[in-house]
């Protein structure tokens, strides 16, 4: 087990984001967050990441709350932060390095790892991601698709254990969409990968099981197939929508599944 939440409640100066939330995370499985915006979902990711803390109940890392205090104790804090990696939804908000080399480079940095094992990092990630012609360009002045790949590969330059992402298709082109999906698949076995999305047509591929969001409240978990086949609980936590046309003078309404589409 790597992940356990207890009654995890989280409340927000002026709103309550997450309410007696329980739920278990193995150890390799790809788990898909689901929600509409505003369901907590991202929230919940920075809980797991120990960006925050739980107002109320708890969470778990391998059997360690996870605490203020637990990682405020440099040998934990190094464990923890050397095991589980955040993508956040905007790279604008990860990326901040003068090049994407000293980008991917940063976390082995922190993490003290010897000078060529860093360099060794930084060259896989390089060619993992396709993105060694871009090594000496300033990140802010990537692509959306170039800054989500930078992005992957600074949060996989330490190898996590955990690999946590915020709605990692959102805004990018299908080229940078696929490549994110492909990756993700291959993840099947080799990393615990907790994905947030409402994209509800990428989720047999890139998740084992399934945990829903509404309103900051945990309401329903199963594998995908389980969860697509719900047709009102996609409905009532809006992740499906009727589409309506008209045919021969007749209005006919369908569901569809909620995308998200880039404008950009």
């Amino acid at each position: 087990m790597i992940f356990e939440a207890r009654s995890l409640g989280f409340r927000y100066a002026d709103a309550e984001a997450l309410t007696d939330i329980s739920l278990v995370v193995e150890e390799r499985q790809r788990i898909a967050l689901l929600g509409a915006n505003g369901s907590g979902k991202s929230t919940l990711l920075r809980l797991l990441n120990g960006i925050c803390f739980p107002s109320t109940g708890s969470i778990s890392f391998k059997d360690r709350e996870l605490t203020e205090e637990a990682l405020g104790e440099e040998d934990f804090a190094c464990r923890f932060r050397r095991s589980v990696a955040l993508v956040f939804q905007n790279p604008d908000v990860q990326l901040f390095n003068p090049t994407v080399y000293d980008e991917i480079a940063f976390a082995p940095l922190q993490m003290r790892m010897p000078k060529e094992e860093i360099q060794a990092a930084v060259g896989a990630m390089l060619d993992r991601f396709g993105i060694g012609h871009l090594k000496d360009r300033a990140p802010h002045r990537l692509s959306g698709g170039e800054k989500k790949r930078v992005a992957l590969a600074s949060a996989l330059a330490i190898d996590p254990e955990v690999l946590i992402l915020d709605e990692p298709t959102a805004s990018l082109d299908p080229e940078s969409q696929s490549g994110i999906i492909e990756f993700l698949i291959d993840c099947q076995g080799k990393k615990t990968v907790i994905t947030s999305t409402h994209d509800l047509e990428i989720v047999e591929e890139i998740a084992d099981y399934c945990f829903v969001l509404k309103a900051g409240r945990l309401v329903a978990e199963g594998t995908p197939k389980q969860i697509l086949a719900e047709e009102q609980l996609l409905r009532d936590t809006h992740l499906l929508h009727s589409h309506r046309h008209r045919h021969k003078g007749i209005t006919h309404s369908h569901p569809h599944i909620y995308q998200h589409h880039s404008h950009g």
